[in-house]
């Protein structure tokens, strides 16, 4: 993990959350245990958060990464909206981005081109749904998007990210056999994860693919 980002081992509501969820859960009880030493890891940058999100959209982990990995390399590995906003369309859909991927960047880009954006204390002062309203107003983000960013760029405790087609995959293994999970089926497993619920679900995403976890 590069120095953009910090770990959340230490913060007090991880450790408490693994031992409220173990006596909880079933499921998390053999989990938890099996990555015991990882945690999430909160991106430092909120501009980086979600165009890492944005990259990942309707994309294979593998193409995620590939994407990923080749705009860092276009912007020497420090990732800022003007280096977003300093290249054309046609230059950013050669590093092999879609057309409506390099619009939504560039739209993401633009909302923190303001300071204050790009200021995560600006961001900790808003709650939940306040980040959520703020985001969505971004061509291409959506309640996902958000939830995400509420997770890995500002670790709160108890985001479901029930529109994220990899968690529900992880709940359908976990808790129904494989069988195919409705949003609805997801929230009901997720009750007993609260507050908690953000916890729960990174080490459901690192039971299926350690990439999973890399916002």
């Amino acid at each position: 993990m590069d120095t953009s980002s910090r770990s959340l081992q230490s913060a007090a509501y991880w450790l408490d959350a693994c031992e409220q969820l173990m006596q909880r859960d079933r499921i998390l009880r053999k989990l938890i245990p099996l990555y015991e030493g990882e945690t999430l890891h909160l991106q430092a940058c909120p501009f980086r958060t979600l165009a890492r999100v944005l990259i990942g959209q309707q994309a294979s982990l593998a193409l995620a990464r590939s994407l990923w990995s080749s705009l860092l390399q276009a912007c020497n590995n420090t990732l800022q909206p003007t280096c977003i906003l300093e290249r054309t369309e046609n230059e950013l859909h050669a590093l092999g981005l879609s057309r409506r991927k390099t619009q939504y960047l560039q739209d993401a880009a633009q909302f923190f081109s303001h300071a204050s954006r790009l200021d995560p204390a600006w961001w900790r002062a808003l709650d939940d749904g306040a980040v959520v309203q703020q985001l969505c107003t971004i061509r291409g983000v959506g309640r996902r998007s958000a939830d995400l960013f509420l997770i890995f760029h500002m670790g709160r405790p108890d985001i479901l990210a029930v529109e994220d087609t990899a968690l529900l995959k992880a709940i359908s293994t976990h808790y129904f056999s494989g069988e195919p999970v409705s949003r609805f089926e997801a929230r009901e497993v997720a009750q007993a994860w609260a507050p908690w619920r953000t916890v729960a679900s990174w080490y459901l995403w690192r039971s299926a693919d350690a990439g999973a976890v890399e916002y």
